[in-house]
């Protein structure tokens, strides 16, 4: 650090009974992480039970995060105006009744529109949780609660596997969304008695219509990226394509003019805002990737069980939590930028884990490994995505910054979750085309269409012809780790890319000090 450095940084402040509100918020933000991914596990029984196709399954997947992502600009911004901590109390209440209605679902549309509720539910709670953080904490106690957040949160991530593959060995697929329910009761407990209201709030009108363009353009988008790969579903994708470019127009044209933005376009074009927003979106983009793509791994190509492919993530939580309280020391010593880029290298070496050494013979070592640095990587560069955001906008504008902060995740998480998945779409049905060309085999054109949906379409068309059983899931095997590759090899170059951006335009230590001071600055003469 240099000898400047202490005198711009901002003495630590923190809230009455810290402790007890921390765990409050972080318990708020636990329900959402964990309603994340804990689909992924069960996605294997999904398919079988519903004769799923993969974009199907895609949306069940990203449907919770597309729900979140969709509204949390929106939603962050009544939660500043109406009240934080109500915004937060009824997310809790929403969610219980959401998860019901998935664990429950009796058609796969009526499952992706459960998960896709269950996270506007969240949408209401999750923003307020940072937020809240960013109003009551102040200086090192602030990157530190931070750390902690963002740390249990991806191991929440990670444990959510765990749990949904131990629920799998006894119970239905349904039951891995009942899991939150509970968890939420004892938040929504923990934020009422614990939570304090009315922190740092405005009075600024919320621009609405802004609120209803971002909805409609983030969830078109996703929606256009998962149905792109799909057969047939051209025109769908297209529609949705044109859907999202003109919200999303209409969204910043608004926010230039609107007298109450609800993106504050000005403090957005903060360099360590946008470009920490950047970098955030594609770190946890990469976990939800990873996750979501490797779950399946486990399962169609290695055989694991559900509780042994759950178990298999927990190395990636343990050492999240092991490597957050380095990052907030990282931070304050060596600066964001090369803590973000420490953490970017463990996530490269993941996916190059992934993409050379996870083989259809794979032991458990390859795949301990890729976890591991997995764990590592999002633990060191979490924090300082997340810490930069909320500390280059002024505290009335927590909301913006805890929305972009969720956004990161959740936005981050449909986008590369979608277009991994699609890589693995096309990829697999490509593989399967190739096998089936290659053979010489005459199939009609059902069953060829059935081969190509899924791996699950695939398993329940063997189980159905058992003379042929071993030849298909043999072929399908071999087919999705083959589109698995390329949305492995496709993860690396997006963190590449995200490490290049972070190199050439994130300030340094010392330059990143100047600014957050001189942003602190330029708004408190702002508003006084």
């Amino acid at each position: 650090m240099t000898s400047s450095a202490p005198a711009t940084q901002v003495a630590s402040s923190a809230p009455a009974r810290q402790g007890w509100v921390l765990v409050g918020l972080i318990s708020v933000a636990s329900v959402a992480n964990l309603n994340l991914a804990v689909a992924n596990v069960a996605l294997p029984d999904i398919g079988e039970h519903f004769h799923a196709t993969q974009t199907q399954l895609n949306l069940v997947s990203v449907g919770f995060s597309l729900g979140l992502a969709g509204t949390v600009l929106y939603l962050g911004a009544l939660g500043d105006r109406y009240g934080r901590k109500m915004m937060l109390l009824l997310g809790m209440v929403f969610t219980i009744p959401t998860s019901l209605l998935a664990a429950w679902a009796p058609s796969i549309s009526v499952l992706i529109a459960a998960r896709l509720l269950g996270g506007v539910a969240a949408g209401m709670a999750f923003p307020t949780t940072l937020a809240l953080i960013t109003a009551l904490w102040d200086g090192q106690a602030r990157t530190r609660s931070i750390a902690l957040w963002s740390a249990v949160g991806g191991a929440m991530i990670a444990f959510a596997s765990l749990l949904a593959g131990w629920l799998l060995t006894f119970a239905w697929w349904g039951s891995v969304f009942l899991l939150t329910a509970p968890l939420a009761v004892v938040a929504l407990v923990l934020a009422v008695a614990f939570v304090p209201s009315h922190v740092n709030e405005t009075d600024d009108r919320v621009d609405h219509l802004g609120g209803a363009f971002s909805i409609v353009g983030v969830v078109a988008l996703v929606l256009a990226i998962n149905f792109a790969p799909s057969a047939g579903e051209a025109g769908v994708a297209l529609v949705g394509g044109v859907i999202a470019v003109v919200a999303l127009a209409a969204f910043f044209f608004r926010q230039k003019r609107a007298p109450d933005p609800l993106f504050d376009l000005q403090v957005a074009s903060r360099r360590i805002f946008w470009v920490a927003a950047v970098a955030g979106l594609i770190v946890f983009g990469t976990l939800m990737g990873a996750m979501f793509i490797g779950e399946q791994f486990l399962q169609n190509v290695l055989g694991y069980s559900t509780l042994r492919a759950g178990a298999s993530v927990v190395p990636a939580a343990v050492f999240m939590l092991l490597a957050a309280p380095l990052s907030a020391k990282l931070i304050e010593s060596v600066g964001s930028r090369a803590t973000l880029l420490i953490g970017y290298a463990f996530l490269f070496l993941s996916f190059l884990v992934m993409l050379l050494l996870w083989t259809a013979t794979s032991g458990y070592a390859p795949v301990a490994l890729a976890f591991i640095l997995m764990g590592v990587g999002i633990g060191l560069s979490g924090t300082p995505a997340s810490h930069s955001l909320t500390g280059s906008v002024p505290v009335h504008r927590a909301g913006m910054a805890s929305g972009t902060a969720d956004l990161q995740r959740d936005l981050g998480g449909s986008i590369m979750q979608s277009i991994l998945g699609a890589i693995l779409t096309a990829g697999y049905a490509t593989a399967v085309a190739s096998r089936i060309s290659a053979s010489g085999a005459n199939l009609d054109t059902q069953v060829t269409n059935t081969l190509e949906r899924s791996y699950s379409s695939a398993a329940a068309l063997a189980q159905a012809n058992p003379q042929y059983a071993k030849q298909i899931v043999a072929g399908a095997r071999a087919s999705f780790l083959s589109g698995a590759n390329w949305a492995y090899a496709a993860g690396a170059v997006s963190i590449v890319l995200g490490a290049v951006v972070v190199a050439t335009l994130f300030p340094t230590h010392r330059h990143e000090i100047e600014l957050l001071a001189r942003y602190r600055n330029e708004d408190q003469h702002a508003s006084a």
